[in-house]
């Protein structure tokens, strides 16, 4: 069987989403750094793998996958234990929507080719950019502590599509400099999720210490 290959960054929260997937698996895997400090998602020959230029893109089963929530999806069909996503149909679409409301609704509005657009083309000071991130990441955690247990994780006593969702872009809210206060509940679920081994792997640090 050919090795699974990541093409990843460790500071990019949809790549560092599939890492937290694949530990949960149980999947080994080699991570590929695709260098977005030296342009090398632009590469041609990175391209021909990922038109669109990102990350992740997951080598695995002779397929070439990209986009991380179809990644993970990938994942959870053919790799059922642990399951992420609830078998009945109404849980399943409560909590595929509260992980879009990070990863369609927080995340695209504060990526990086976003912030560069911001400050490059548009001129907006380091001041200005900062408070774009930040109001986007409040509104989406306004709601997502709306929709988050009174105790436990989003998938109750095992993690999640939500959760593996939200440690990523709370790395990014403690990155940013958002004050996470309003947002108890969402601290609280981070907190005992980074305890986890799998999400201990998956940290950036963790990647950059390989």
């Amino acid at each position: 069987m050919s090795e699974t290959v990541l093409y990843d960054f460790p500071h990019s929260s949809a790549a560092y989403r599939v890492r937290i997937a694949l530990h949960l698996k149980g999947v080994p895997f080699h991570s590929q750094l695709v260098d977005f400090r030296g342009n090398e998602q632009r590469d041609p020959g990175y391209l021909a793998l990922n038109p669109q230029g990102f990350v992740p893109a997951l080598a695995i089963d002779g397929q070439l996958l990209t986009q991380s929530l179809a990644i993970i999806g990938y994942l959870d069909a053919t790799r059922p234990e642990p399951t992420l996503l609830p078998a009945n149909p109404a849980a399943r679409a409560r909590a595929e929507a509260a992980a879009m409301v990070i990863a369609a609704d927080i995340h695209p509005l504060n990526n990086l080719r976003v912030r560069k657009y911001l400050a490059d083309e548009l001129q907006l000071a380091e001041s200005g950019v900062s408070r774009w991130i930040q109001h986007w990441i409040a509104e989406g955690f306004a709601a997502l502590e709306a929709m988050a247990p009174e105790a436990g994780l989003f998938g109750g006593d095992s993690p999640n599509l939500v959760d593996i969702c939200l440690v990523p872009q709370m790395y990014n809210a403690v990155r940013f400099k958002q004050d996470l206060t309003p947002y108890p509940r969402l601290v609280r679920i981070d907190t005992a999720l980074r305890e986890l081994p799998a999400f201990a792997a998956a940290s950036p640090e963790a990647v950059i210490a390989q």
